[in-house]
């Protein structure tokens, strides 16, 4: 009886937590567009004139026309100096470089650069490792590393944030027919949620 209830409470928690999170998430943008950006609206316009939700549309359309002005030249080179400032800050940058770096991953621009999900085998026991390709061209990695018959992978954990960035021969890797979305939701729920067919490329 024990057991099936512990079962039941770790299905309805596997069930509700990315719910739950996505909710949180959409939340947070809303409180605090509405408050922020809706301070801002109320300080320009009569009070008369405010509707509830103004601060969450002025956020979207303020998200788009960043992304649109970021298509410039002008804009990236101004971007590129802020980070360069920003690099000079030690703790701030070790935090900012690793968020940018982590959602420019799962951009649309980076996905053409390196978009492959491969097994990685390891060594002769026949067990893998499912893995994202972060580096191909080794030319860019530091000297000692850049061999290049090599691939630079990134192997997520089952149930937490975080994993291993490896070098692993091109050999030992085999590309699979599956999204980067797929891949990551896969190992990250240790293969218990519903997944893409796996198939070679």
């Amino acid at each position: 009886m024990l057991k099936l209830i512990n079962k039941n409470i770790l299905t309805g928690l596997i069930t509700l937590l990315p719910v739950i999170l996505t909710l949180y998430l959409l939340y947070w943008f809303v409180v605090t567009t509405e408050t922020f950006l809706g301070g801002v609206i109320r300080a320009v316009i009569s009070e008369q004139f405010y509707r509830p939700g103004m601060g969450v549309v002025a956020g979207l359309i303020f998200a788009f026309f960043v992304g649109l002005l970021m298509q410039t030249f002008i804009a990236r080179q101004i971007l590129s100096y802020i980070e360069k400032l920003v690099q000079r800050l030690p703790l701030i940058k070790s935090v900012y470089l690793s968020i940018r770096d982590l959602l420019n991953y799962f951009s649309s621009e980076k996905k053409k650069d390196f978009e492959q999900v491969v097994a990685v085998t390891m060594g002769e026991t026949g067990m893998q490792l499912i893995g994202l390709v972060t580096q191909a061209d080794m030319s860019k990695m530091p000297a000692g590393l850049n061999e290049k018959d090599n691939l630079l992978v990134y192997i997520p954990m089952s149930y937490g944030i975080g994993g291993f960035a490896v070098l692993v021969p091109r050999s030992a890797t085999k590309p699979l027919n599956m999204s980067m979305e797929d891949a990551m939701r896969f190992t990250l729920t240790a293969g218990v949620t519903e997944t893409t067919k796996l198939e070679n490329a």
